[in-house]
């Protein structure tokens, strides 16, 4: 059987390996870290449970697509379960405004807060729905090896519907003038890697998935998404090896990747994919003269931002907390122009409160919560130690305790900080971002560093840093559209003839 290895076991590598193992490969999975999932891992102490990467389920139809492709459905692994409210956004400190999940009620929601804001809703999420289906039912597939793909004229009809030269804030605000309304609807491109100004209004998308499709959760975490896959993954006949940091890829004179070394041994391979860190795989493990894309390219390349996270355990509960929390009450444009113009550490940042334990009671032991306390930052800051670290949890938990309305910091049993140096530790993460390449208008489609090698015949790039870009249910897509693109490339049959004739 032909061999294919995969570099990486996060969503994108375990994606690819499946489909691959379904198409005839044999698959070895070489994950760095001790546990599959990249970085949506989990971590367990005292009682509590965290995902430490990933904390929002959307586009569940995504997730049922890919267990049925396996003869599964979600419910075979976890229950899902539909947040209402979907979150709460916090303005100021006697205005929270709770978003509903039902679209009547979410319809009176924008009504209250401005007259004719409602009718208009309907309006905004119709033209969203239509840049959902076109944008993850077409476009997110493309491959992006040539620009042919994108000549059909029915797309090029679909390309100026999709909004693709306005910006997301200028479409928001053609529809709604209240400042809650617009950044309501702005925040979900906040981690796409530009400011709603510098970002493509086709990813008003992103509302239709938040406002209409939903906001759901696994009970047991996001985690249950791996333990799924990896089940899948093993049923279709895939290995999977933990621990295995892999240090080079060999290849031959000819232009072919003939074997995968790591830190324990050497695996021979017919076609190797990258599901890792795509800049660390081209600038430290694939040797010099085989590499696409140099320093400079990826130097000057648009990064989504970075975070800053604790994972906090807590032994009371914490009043007024949601399943998730946003605070809005510093000034979005501020925090953005830290992250994007002049990247530096907020002096005043926006920041979110997950607490799964709201939903889920295995997640903290009784009375006791289990905080996911995320702040946006800039990639690429190199002064992230400890000092700066405790700066921002003394900050980000005054603000906390003033909206619970009582202490936290005293009943803190478990404490864990991970930021930049984390990432580039755990993931080789680009600059320690956090969410891949941005999705700005010039990295787009053919524009991202592409998931063929233009040098090394059989080797492929999936996950974050190429198409179709960031994001849990973009990541499932990227393995499965890599596995379509090496059955095309090197068939089974035909890699197994050249073994016989070897």
């Amino acid at each position: 059987m032909a061999q294919a290895i995969v570099i990486g076991a996060g969503f994108a590598g375990l994606s690819c390996a499946t489909a691959l193992a379904k198409r005839g490969y044999r698959v070895t999975v070489l994950e760095k870290n001790d546990q599959p999932g990249g970085r949506c891992r989990m971590w367990e102490q005292s009682g509590f449970t965290f995902d430490m990467g990933p904390s929002w389920y959307w586009m569940p139809e995504v997730f049922e697509e890919y267990f049925a492709r396996y003869g599964h459905k979600v419910s075979d692994f976890y229950e899902l379960v539909r947040l209402d409210p979907s979150y709460q956004v916090v303005f100021g400190p006697n205005d929270v405004v709770p978003v509903p999940a039902q679209m009547t009620a979410l319809r009176a929601l924008f009504e209250q807060l401005e007259p004719g804001a409602g009718a208009r809703l309907d309006e905004f999420l119709r033209q969203a729905a239509y840049k959902y289906r076109v944008g993850m039912g077409e476009f997110v597939w493309k491959p992006s090896r040539s620009v042919r793909e994108f000549l059909d004229p029915r797309l090029v009809v679909d390309a100026v519907r999709l909004d693709l030269l306005q910006s997301m804030s200028r479409h928001v605000r053609k529809f709604f003038k209240h400042p809650h309304l617009i950044k309501l609807l702005e925040f979900p491109v906040l981690f796409l890697g530009a400011t709603p100004q510098n970002t493509p209004a086709l990813y008003s998308l992103m509302n239709y998935a938040d406002l209409a499709l939903g906001t759901w959760y696994p009970l047991g975490g996001m985690y249950q998404i791996v333990r799924g896959m990896v089940t899948v993954a093993q049923e279709n006949g895939v290995e999977i090896r933990c621990s295995e940091a892999v240090t080079q890829i060999e290849v031959s004179p000819k232009g072919r990747a003939t074997a995968v070394i790591t830190s324990t041994g050497r695996y021979e391979a017919d076609v190797v994919v990258a599901g890792a860190d795509y800049h660390h795989i081209e600038q430290h493990v694939l040797p010099a003269a085989w590499r696409t894309y140099d320093e400079p390219y990826w130097q000057s390349r648009t990064m989504a931002p970075s975070s800053l996270l604790f994972y906090l355990g807590i032994n009371r509960k914490c009043e007024r907390l949601l399943h998730h929390t946003l605070f809005f009450d510093e000034d979005f444009d501020v925090h953005a122009r830290d992250i994007y113009t002049s990247p530096r550490w907020p002096d005043r940042p926006l920041f979110y409160v997950s607490a799964t334990s709201k939903t889920d009671p295995t997640a903290a032991p009784p009375d006791g919560e289990n905080l996911f306390v995320l702040m946006p930052v800039a990639p690429g800051l190199t002064d992230d130690d400890d000092t700066v670290r405790e700066r921002y949890y003394q900050l980000l938990l005054t603000r906390l305790e003033a909206f619970c309305g009582h202490p936290i910091r005293p009943h803190v049993v478990v404490k864990r900080s991970y930021a930049h140096r984390d990432f580039q530790a755990d993931y080789h993460a680009f600059q320690g971002n956090a969410y891949g390449l941005a999705n700005t208008l010039r990295q787009t489609a053919i524009l991202k560093p592409a998931l063929k090698s233009a040098r090394v015949q059989n080797l492929y790039f999936t996950g974050q840093l190429t198409v179709p870009g960031p994001g849990v249910p973009p990541s499932l897509i990227s393995g499965e559209v890599v596995a379509r693109e090496i059955a095309r490339d090197l068939p089974v049959n035909a890699v197994s003839a050249r073994q016989g004739h070897g």
